[in-house]
C-alpha cells in the first residue's frame, strides 16, 4: 500500500503560498490537499476556480481537490481546467454520483467520493469500485482545527475491509484532527492518504512532515 501526506492548504499562509508550496514539496509532500466551500453544502466559503487556476503554475504538487460544494456535477469539468489532479465530491451533494465520477472521468481525472461523520459506511458500496479515492471526514467538514471523531475509526476500518473484499486497492483518505496522536490509528485502520493542515503548517514544516513520512515507514512504505 502506498501512503500520502496531503498537506492542507486552508492552514497554510496565504501571503507566502509560493514558498510554503516549495517547502512542503522539498521535505517530500507530494500532493496539496484543496478544500473548496460554498457557504451552502457547509457553513464556510474557501477557495475557488480563480485561486487554483492561479496557483497551478507556482508549483507541480499533485492537487488533491476536495469539492464541499452543492451540485459538484455543474463545476467538475471546470475544476479540471483550473488544475486539479483528482477530484473528490461529497455523496450527500450529488444527485446522480455516478454522472459526477463519468464527469470527472471523462476529464482525465482520478475521481473520489467522501461522505460527512454521520453518513454510514454501508453508503459507499455502491460507488467504491467506480473512485480511486474514498475521502472520510472524521470532523464535520467546514472547519479546520477540530478535535478528531473516535468513532470514525470504525469507520475506516468498514470502507478497507469493503474495497479488500472487493480485491480493489482504493486509495482511502481521511481528513480532520489528524495529528501525533491520531495517526496510528487512522492507518492502522486501514487510511493511506492523510490530509494534515496545522500538523504540518504550524511550527516546523519539515520536521511536520518528517514525523508523518516516518510512521508511513514504519508501516512499509
Amino acid at each position: 500500500m502506498e501512503y500520502e501526506l496531503a498537506p492542507s492548504m486552508l492552514s497554510a499562509d496565504f501571503g507566502n503560498l509560493s514558498s510554503q508550496f516549495a517547502e512542503i514539496s522539498s521535505a517530500g509532500a507530494g500532493w496539496l490537499h484543496i478544500d473548496v466551500m460554498d457557504g451552502h453544502f457547509v457553513p464556510n466559503i474557501s477557495m475557488g476556480l480563480p485561486v487554483i487556476k492561479s496557483i497551478r503554475s507556482c508549483t507541480k504538487l499533485y492537487f488533491d481537490t476536495h469539492l464541499m460544494i452543492s451540485d459538484p456535477l455543474l463545476y467538475a469539468e471546470r475544476f479540471a481546467e483550473a488544475g486539479a489532479d483528482s477530484i473528490t465530491f461529497h455523496l450527500e451533494a450529488a444527485d446522480q454520483p455516478e454522472k459526477v465520477i463519468e464527469c470527472i472521468r471523462k476529464c482525465g481525472k482520478k475521481a473520489g467520493i467522501s461522505i460527512k461523520p454521520g453518513t454510514p459506511a454501508a453508503s459507499l458500496e455502491p460507488y467504491i469500485d467506480k473512485v480511486d479515492m474514498v475521502l472520510l471526514m472524521t470532523v464535520e467538514p467546514g472547519f479546520g482545527g477540530q478535535a478528531y471523531i473516535e468513532s470514525s475509526t470504525e469507520k475506516i476500518a468498514a470502507v478497507r475491509k469493503m474495497a479488500d473484499s472487493r480485491g480493489l486497492d482504493t486509495d482511502i483518505e481521511v481528513d480532520g484532527g489528524i495529528a501525533p496522536d491520531t495517526i496510528d490509528r487512522v492507518l492502522d485502520a486501514g487510511a493511506n492518504i492523510i490530509v494534515a493542515g496545522s500538523a504540518v503548517f504550524k511550527g516546523d514544516i519539515r520536521s511536520n512532515i518528517r514525523f508523518f513520512e516516518d510512521a508511513f515507514a514504519r508501516r512499509g512504505k
